[in-house]
């Protein structure tokens, strides 16, 4: 920012977040549609348009020639990168049926998007000494070859695939009775907005594990993200760093994510061993993604005072810098739980509770920010911090209130219960089901098999697997 909004003449300390907190805006816009989008149409359709979307707003970012553009081109491009925070829960639902390989590739994802803002300030703190638009370029050039692989990515969605398969089945067939279950789903304007749009705001109201963790990750979101206001406050207004080393100040952040991604895996491999053993308390839903959080927790308030209160003049630069090591690791245990906890809890639900939790967090994140100058001019650096650190210690609860009463709100979820009476469905089907139609031996009947687990009946599907 030191270097764009001098060049739009932009003084107005109020305008200074605007490009960081529009980008978050998107991130809140965003996650309401491509969320449930993908669970109606597939995940590889949402989330390659969106990336699309994403690398030509980042290009007119590049060549914006005014501020007012520029700052909506920032919100676009935040609108086509929430799709992947929002649609990977569920893709990696979709995946992995095991918790454990889930958990790691969680814990591997949110350790991989920890590093892009921290090793981004680096980047433009130096690029952008030469010309703030080669930030932007080489942004261009990242996201270029990733919408390359973004290509070659299949579809992972049941309901999406199983429809692939029936209109093949129908054109090679001719037989027009065979339908795939997310085909015979209600469909219209209406339909989308009641039901699939709305159903993460629904979550978010009436899910107390949705609420509250989405409370807690927009909490630490906001705080993650007021770090790009603070740390030039701190090390240039106390220490004099240049842009460039300012940037560099978020390397132990990112060196914490890449420890609490080891210590997930570590756990998880307790877990497996625990799972293996028949240990009882393997078995609960909740000692299976929480107790990381309980230990994530008490990181980030350490954190947050060990920064505030190290900051001065006498005190060498490395030590508040070295705060953000806990951060980093309490930040990622902390994300990690809380998302695989909602991945388990909701399953095909999971791309909703997600973007409830991408929306709120991005929510504090974009709002966040505009509070950094003003509470940290008038409060100062040590109180600043502490009160981010006491507010920080209030959230400890959550995951630990969840691992006492968790099983009893789950109980109580209207969407818990609805994936419950599916199962029994499926199995009760399962049960009853004696034979086995083949694909490769359609008849013209009024059951056809579309694929193994449903059969067409007068064009209702019944589950058998």
């Amino acid at each position: 920012m030191s270097y764009i909004t001098p060049y739009f003449n932009i003084a107005h300390q109020v305008q200074l977040p605007l490009p960081i907190s529009l980008f978050l805006v998107g991130y809140v816009l965003g996650p309401l549609f491509f969320a449930p989008l993908s669970e109606t149409y597939g995940r590889k359709m949402v989330m390659l348009s969106s990336f699309i979307f994403f690398t030509l707003s980042t290009l007119a970012c590049a060549v914006a020639p005014t501020w007012p553009l520029f700052l909506v081109f920032r919100l676009c491009a935040g609108i086509g990168a929430s799709c992947a925070i929002a649609v990977v829960g569920g893709l990696y639902a979709d995946i992995y049926n095991d918790p454990v390989s889930r958990g790691r590739a969680f814990a591997l994802f949110m350790s991989s998007t920890t590093l892009g803002p921290v090793v981004a300030p680096i980047i433009s703190g130096f690029v952008s000494a030469v010309d703030w638009r080669l930030t932007f370029w080489v942004g261009l050039i990242i996201a270029g070859i990733s919408l390359i692989a973004i290509l070659f990515l299949p579809e992972t969605y049941g309901p999406a695939i199983l429809r692939h398969k029936a209109k093949r089945i129908r054109k090679e067939s001719g037989n027009s009775q065979i339908f795939a279950p997310i085909e015979l789903e209600k469909k219209g304007a209406l339909q989308m907005i009641t039901v699939i749009l709305f159903r993460p705001l629904r979550m978010f109201l009436f899910e107390p594990i949705v609420l509250f963790s989405c409370l807690y990750l927009s909490y630490a979101y906001a705080i993650f993200y007021l770090f790009f206001t603070a740390y030039p406050i701190i090390f240039s207004g106390v220490y004099g760093m240049s842009p460039g080393v300012v940037g560099l100040a978020f390397l132990p952040i990112g060196m914490g994510s890449i420890i609490a991604c080891g210590i997930s895996v570590f756990y998880d491999t307790i877990l497996q061993r625990a799972k293996n053993a028949n240990a009882r308390w393997a078995l609960i839903e909740e000692y299976r993604r929480l107790p990381l959080a309980c230990i994530g927790s008490p990181l980030c308030v350490i954190s947050l005072f060990f920064l505030g209160w190290s900051t001065r003049q006498e005190v060498h630069w490395m030590v508040p810098m070295s705060a953000g090591l806990p951060f980093g690791v309490g930040f990622v245990l902390v994300f990690v739980a809380l998302l695989n906890y909602l991945a388990d809890a909701y399953e095909i639900f999971a791309a909703s509770a997600m973007a409830a939790t991408s929306c709120s967090r991005s929510i504090f994140g974009a709002v966040l920010p505009f509070a950094g100058y003003p509470m940290y001019n008038k409060l100062g650096i040590a109180w600043a911090s502490s009160l981010l650190g006491f507010l920080s210690l209030a959230m400890t609860v959550v995951p630990f209130v969840f691992i006492k009463y968790g099983d009893r709100i789950r109980g109580a979820s209207p969407f818990c219960q609805e994936l419950k009476a599916r199962e029994r469905e499926t199995a009760e089907a399962q049960r009853e089901s004696s034979t086995d139609i083949s694909v490769d031996a359609v008849v013209p009947t009024p059951i056809v098999k579309l694929e193994k687990g449903f059969e067409a009946k007068d064009k209702e599907i019944v589950p058998m697997v």
